[in-house]
């Protein structure tokens, strides 16, 4: 693998060259390197985990023990993450499927 001098980020090759996918920066391949370097297919959307928090959680787990403040509706999209100290509960995530309101549920 080969990093950016510029700007840090990972650089794949283009005929000849290394590019930068961030800044654009090219760099001459070392050839006595050149083996290696793999260079890899693009990553495409489908594969990028969405961690924003206006992403979609659509395609999510599930919950069905839980119910909207909102709607009523008794089905929500969830995410897990550690909010706290490795000793503590994780923290679920929240998505109403019926209308979108979004809140935190601790166990």
């Amino acid at each position: 693998m080969q990093f950016c001098d510029d700007c840090g980020s990972m650089m794949h090759a283009e005929g000849e060259e290394m590019r930068c996918s961030s800044c654009g920066a090219t760099q001459r391949k070392d050839a006595d390197r050149a083996a290696e370097f793999v260079s890899t297919d693009a990553q495409t959307d489908a594969e990028v985990i969405e961690s924003s928090p206006d992403a979609d959680f659509e395609g999510k787990p599930t919950a069905t023990d839980v119910v909207c403040d909102e709607c009523g509706h008794d089905e929500a999209w969830y995410t897990i993450k550690q909010t706290a100290s490795a000793d503590e509960p994780p923290t679920r995530f929240f998505k109403c499927k019926e209308c979108g309101h979004r809140w935190r549920g601790y166990s």
